[in-house]
């Protein structure tokens, strides 16, 4: 991403909270992955990845921008659901500015409407429309989508303050986005440190991060079943100074003893190349070498058990 210009000795510092919202898969997390410039969203070409709220901070001379990302809004079909779903609202409630975001290569569908009337009904927050993935389309297809998309919100009341095509994996209008939300956040100081990239505490990244890798390549029905928590994170103990080891046990959660085999794979391939894909990204994130030790455990349709919700951080 481009570095924004010095801001200008007379212009005030701006910090607040823009929330990117859209249908599950509409491009949210790597937007925010793209804006922050590192990793602090897992993202997957799985619906529905997203389960926690998750706060990325771009810093600029002229402002601190905080990304909120949430979990895509949907028809709710189990608690788990309806929580994810509350979660999206009390956010909208909290935040200066929300970016609604639709997918260039997809037309407009009754997911999108959902949620554009339910934007309709939050009259202070003001709205931009950014429409993703436009490095998959052709120049026609996404000017058809961008009038679309304004129609969209004339038919529902919705005054955009702006509307931008960008492409987080293409790096385009990423700076201008970014140049676009600020002037829409209120005056004030910075509210986190300089340097900080995210509010998430590390063992909830890391669980994300497993659930991640545990993602790939399973069937279709399988995200949704899948919960990671990180029961120990601990330095080894014994080692030297230079040559540390983090030692983390972290149990995956499925709902049926029939899903246990497509998470391990045979002879328990597929596991360990979660434990070896996520290790490397956890290493990364932490800046200290890892030793992971994975288990996959049952726990009975637990979307749908208030319990087991706690249990698992919901």
């Amino acid at each position: 991403m481009t570095a924004p210009s010095p801001a200008a000795p007379d212009t005030p510092h701006r910090s607040g909270f823009a929330c990117f919202v859209g249908r599950p898969n509409a491009g949210k997390s790597t937007l925010t992955n793209a804006l922050v410039g590192t990793k602090v969203a897992i993202t997957s070409n799985r619906p529905q990845t997203t389960r926690h709220t998750v706060r990325g901070i771009v810093h600029r001379p002229d402002a601190q921008l905080v990304l909120v990302d949430t979990p895509g809004l949907h028809k709710p079909r189990t608690l788990l659901g309806e929580r994810l779903n509350d979660v999206v609202r009390t956010t909208w409630a909290e935040v200066d500015v929300i970016g609604f975001c639709l997918p260039a290569d997809q037309k407009l569908g009754p997911g999108d409407k959902f949620i554009a009337k339910e934007l309709a009904s939050i009259k202070r927050t003001p709205k931009v429309a950014i429409v993703t993935k436009t490095d998959l389309v052709d120049p026609r297809t996404l000017a058809e989508q961008l009038i679309a998309v304004d129609r969209l919100g004339q038919e529902l009341g919705i005054e955009w303050a702006q509307i931008v095509p960008v492409s987080a994996v293409g790096d385009t209008q990423l700076s201008l986005l970014a140049d676009l939300l600020v002037p829409l956040l209120p005056e004030g100081p910075l509210l986190y440190p300089e340097g900080d990239l995210t509010d998430e505490p590390e063992q909830i990244m890391v669980a994300e991060l497993i659930r991640e890798a545990a993602l790939e390549g399973v069937r279709d029905e399988l995200p949704h079943s899948i919960a990671v928590v990180v029961e120990e994170m601990l330095p080894r103990e014994g080692r030297p100074a230079d040559r540390p080891l983090l030692d983390i046990h972290a149990n995956i959660f499925i709902e049926r003893s029939s899903q246990k085999g497509i998470v391990i794979g045979p002879k328990g391939r597929r596991l360990k190349d979660v434990g070896t894909t996520s290790r490397r990204h956890i290493e990364a994130l932490l800046g200290t070498p890892v030793f992971l030790d994975l288990h996959v455990k049952i726990a009975k349709d637990w979307q749908r058990d208030p319990k087991q919700l706690r249990r698992l951080g919901f």
